[in-house]
């Protein structure tokens, strides 16, 4: 039995259902409190709907109530006997992609709606590509409003294939489909005796078994410096030589004793003490928050990297696949600030090899990259920063772009690996 915490995330086109389906969720498995479930029937009500909408549990802000549309990623905590849960229900609208992209970044898994009646659209192939980009372990496909077409086993079926399909042309290997009915609740948490062809579990049963794949307390430890601690004027003699490190656990784990390296200065040192609020550990492990002290007095600030196992090489060369969020397009020659753990550098884009085409799933060369392209770029640093690809560690190989002069985020991106780069510097390969 699994007790551990899966997040997920819901995304889809708009009126597919995603709202609709998590309120469905929270209700159906007891998540929903009593007065909550009072304020969405008189707001359900005042519209003049013959039933409780339940996507208003998640739909918060009035400009969302009034366009019917999720805008912000709307977070729901749940727990059932067998698991808890951390849900994000993403927007649909492609304005909204970069809320997307936020909600599916440390997904465990992606739901994705698809309308039985229409199948794939652009906005399902984005989606899947921005879960493919994000490495997001598992995909379910809640096939939706199978109740509008008479529980149909070939409607269901051909919705389902054409998921399949482009899936398997992005390279998504985990990927489960499942019909569902978010208004009525047929296969939500329970299985429905109206649908006698399915032999699968219900969406509940699926996320209730489903593993995380990356177990970042497995992986090497990755330790991004947000703050060097000196109280050189405490009132207390023993902290006056103070000096610790402090920041989260990004992976892995340490402990007292164990060998770290510094980058970029590439110094290495042992690590003396973990303190916390609580008092000192022998031992910390990801996403905890600590204090490191260390045998030598290195000089280490904000944006260092404390590593232990395989130290990534710093590089001040960046090729990476990137959402592109921005509202003006990405041209060779901008300038950006490149954000990397607790790192900011300035950036030059110097080239700009291709953008994904969402009709072929293949990609097209180009000069720029428009708002909600998905594309690959090189950047040169103004100095160098200690990043792995993205397909070895999500959390050390990410990045974001952001306007140095007003701090918009512009992109989401992912690291790619040097190796396959200097195999194909101009290769055009997806697949991260």
């Amino acid at each position: 039995m699994s007790t551990t915490l899966l997040r997920l995330a819901t995304a889809g086109s708009v009126d597919d259902g995603k709202s609709t389906l998590v309120g469905r969720l929270l209700y159906d498995s007891k998540a929903v409190l009593a007065d909550q479930l009072d304020a969405v029937r008189r707001v359900s009500e005042d519209k003049g709907l013959g039933h409780v909408d339940l996507a208003l549990l998640t739909d918060g802000l009035r400009a969302e109530r009034e366009q019917g549309i999720t805008i912000d990623v709307a977070y729901r905590y749940f727990a059932t006997p067998r698991r808890t849960f951390i849900l994000a229900d993403c927007p649909g609208h492609v304005q909204y992609t970069r809320n997307t992209v936020t909600g599916s970044s440390t997904a465990d898994v992606l739901v994705l709606l698809v309308d039985v009646r229409h199948g794939v659209g652009e906005q399902t192939r984005r989606h899947l590509s921005v879960g493919r980009l994000l490495r997001v372990p598992h995909v379910i496909v809640a096939v939706n409003k199978i109740d509008l077409v008479d529980y149909a086993e070939d409607a269901y079926a051909s919705a389902a294939a054409q998921v399949a399909e482009v899936a398997a042309g992005l390279g998504v290997a985990d990927v489960t489909a499942i019909p569902v009915s978010a208004l009525v609740g047929d296969n939500i948490v329970d299985r429905s005796e109206r649908t006698p062809w399915y032999g699968g579990p219900s969406l509940l049963e699926l996320l209730e078994t489903l593993e995380p794949e990356d177990l970042v307390g497995e992986q090497p430890f990755r330790f991004p410096v947000q703050l060097t601690i000196r109280p050189q004027a405490a009132a207390s003699a023993a902290f006056r030589d103070y000096r610790g490190y402090a920041g989260r656990i990004e992976s892995g784990r340490v402990r007292v004793g164990d060998t770290v390296t510094a980058l970029p200065s590439g110094r290495t040192t042992t690590v003396v003490g973990i303190d916390t609020f609580d008092g000192e550990l022998a031992e910390a492990f990801a996403p905890q928050s600590v204090t490191l002290r260390l045998a030598d007095q290195l000089d280490v600030g904000r944006g260092e990297l404390l590593a232990s196992g395989p130290a990534p090489e710093a590089s001040q060369e960046l090729d990476g696949t990137v959402a592109w969020l921005g509202q003006r397009p990405l041209r060779i020659g901008a300038r950006v600030l490149v954000k990397h753990g607790t790192r900011t550098v300035q950036g030059v884009v110097r080239d700009i090899h291709g953008r994904l085409d969402l009709d072929t799933l293949t990609p097209v060369p180009t000069h720029e990259l428009a708002l909600n392209d998905i594309g690959r770029v090189e950047i040169r640093l103004a100095a160098p920063v200690a990043a792995e690809p993205y397909a070895e560690s999500r959390q050390n190989g990410s990045f974001l772009l952001i306007e140095p002069q007003t701090g918009e985020s512009l992109a989401a991106g992912m690291v790619r690996s040097p190796a396959e780069v200097a195999a194909d510097p101009d290769s055009l390969n997806w697949v991260i």
